[in-house]
């Protein structure tokens, strides 16, 4: 497979170098030292078959169309964000009519330990699920306000908010997006939210998903209490050493007997997701971007809950 990167920032230099020998050039407006050309429409039709396109979220969908439209497989970089919730199901029937792979890149859903917990979820062997805790910071609050286009709009809220609203529900599947509400929205540093809690009370389980970006070492956390025990997650393996923690329930109570695992090693998703990308075009995967319209239009009530309490305040 011969693939084209969209877009030389951080992740589209990640995406470029995982696609190793199938990488055949790079499309960025900026970086034209690096790349061969700086618009998507220059690139010959014939010497590419699939795109991954690392862009900020404006000209995705004008992008992915294109894409689309001249037969070519499709790899964007979380969120999926149209303007419109319609033009995602665009997307995802332009995909199907041509029987093309529109793919968003989570790579955390690869991360050894979370498909420990899914597995574990999905044994049952938690039994009811009371509720699920996440937290996941950076201390990248600096780099963001120094960013061209990346203090804006939702800001933490998007960029790993969209992280664990895609891991709820790769774990729990069925989540209502009319539940979540803000509980904290911080702008410490930034002009857009660095730092936001949100919960919702009404999913089951109850949810309470936490993101920041002036958590200055880098961490990721999970905690799932449920009727038979608890199982928790302590780090990424980029930031490692990471450890799943399964804690079985003890009664009437006590001390519970628990297993640990713990890794440390490289962060293996991205090499992961890109030949899971590569296996579902070659299995003829159909594109379904359910998910992706489901983050969306959480996202937008979330945001437009908090845009309507700063004009309150104002």
């Amino acid at each position: 497979m011969r693939v084209i990167v969209v877009g030389l920032g951080v992740q589209g230099n990640k995406r470029l170098h995982f696609s190793g020998k199938d990488f055949v050039a790079a499309v960025d407006v900026v970086k034209k030292d690096k790349a061969i050309y700086q618009d998507i429409t220059d690139v010959p039709l014939t010497s590419y078959d699939a795109a991954l396109v690392c862009l900020p979220d404006a000209p995705k969908y004008k992008i992915i169309r294109y894409l689309l439209e001249n037969n070519k497989h499709v790899l964007v970089e979380k969120p999926l964000h149209t303007e419109t919730d319609e033009q995602i199901l665009e997307l995802q029937v332009l995909a199907q009519k041509k029987k093309l792979v529109c793919y968003t890149a989570y790579n955390h859903r690869f991360e050894p330990h979370f498909i420990q917990m899914k597995n574990l979820i999905d044994s049952g062997e938690l039994g009811n699920i009371y509720s699920c805790r996440l937290f996941y910071g950076n201390g990248t609050a600096r780099l963001v306000r120094n960013s061209i286009w990346r203090d804006q709009g939702l800001g933490v809220l998007t960029d790993l908010g969209s992280h664990l609203l895609d891991t709820i529900i790769f774990w729990f599947k069925h989540i209502p997006s009319l539940g979540f509400e803000n509980i904290v929205v911080n702008t410490f540093e930034n002009n857009a939210p660095d730092h936001v809690i949100v919960i919702n009370k009404k999913s089951n389980p109850v949810l309470n998903l936490e993101m920041s970006l002036i958590s200055w070492r880098n961490h990721f956390t999970c905690d799932i209490f449920a009727e038979n025990g608890s199982a928790h997650i302590d780090s990424l393996c980029k930031w490692g050493p990471s450890r799943f923690i399964h804690r079985q329930r003890l009664l009437p109570s006590g001390r519970p007997p628990e297993e640990t695992i713990t890794l440390e090693q490289e962060d293996p998703t991205w090499a992961v997701e890109y030949l899971h990308f590569k296996n579902l075009i070659i299995n003829g995967a159909t594109t379904d971007l359910t998910t992706d319209l489901w983050i969306q239009q959480t996202l937008k009530r979330l945001g437009q809950s908090y845009y309507n309490s700063i004009k309150v305040l104002s």
